[in-house]
């Protein structure tokens, strides 16, 4: 696989832009303001430092828009790394609002000794937390990377949405 350059640039009096091109030689990227504004920017064509478009995004937007982007990425690595082993998948869950399981912790779901699957890692807000411990506690919006059967993952799902 190869590697992506990810450009970081101070822009004195504003904040920090971080970019890379992609294939097509337009950059893509986000400039963070000193002030916590957060603005997804994409080049010109024709002209990689001119900015073609930005997008002015939440924290939570960012959050999200992070989630979309790299839970299915890390679901596709996990995926491949299991293709060897027969009967194991991989899969995103997410915790939805109104969950039971919004603002209580991972050892309340009991998932493991009722299901068999392992979270293997939880997106919240564009960070991976690998390996979460029982007492990680879930928020809405929260992609859960699970792995185990397919009877268990879909055990799993069920209970995350309805207890």
């Amino acid at each position: 696989m190869v590697g992506v350059n990810v450009e970081v640039t101070p822009l004195p009096g504003i904040g920090v832009r971080k970019d890379f091109a992609l294939g097509s030689g337009r950059r893509v990227g986000v400039v963070t303001h000193r002030d916590g504004k957060i603005e997804l920017i994409v080049s010109k064509s024709d002209d990689p430092d001119a900015c073609l478009a930005s997008l002015p995004l939440t924290p939570e937007e960012a959050g999200a828009l992070a989630n979309l982007l790299g839970a299915p990425q890390l679901v596709a690595q996990l995926t491949e790394e299991h293709r060897e082993l027969p009967g194991i998948s991989t899969r995103q869950l997410t915790i939805k609002s109104g969950s039971p399981y919004d603002g209580r912790t991972l050892g309340d779901t009991a998932l493991r000794t009722r299901t068999g699957v392992s979270i293997v890692a939880v997106m919240r807000a564009g960070q991976i937390n690998p390996s979460p411990t029982p007492d990680f506690l879930f928020t809405a919006g929260d992609v859960l990377v699970v792995v185990g059967t397919s009877e268990g993952l879909d055990a799993a799902a069920k209970i995350l949405h309805g207890g």
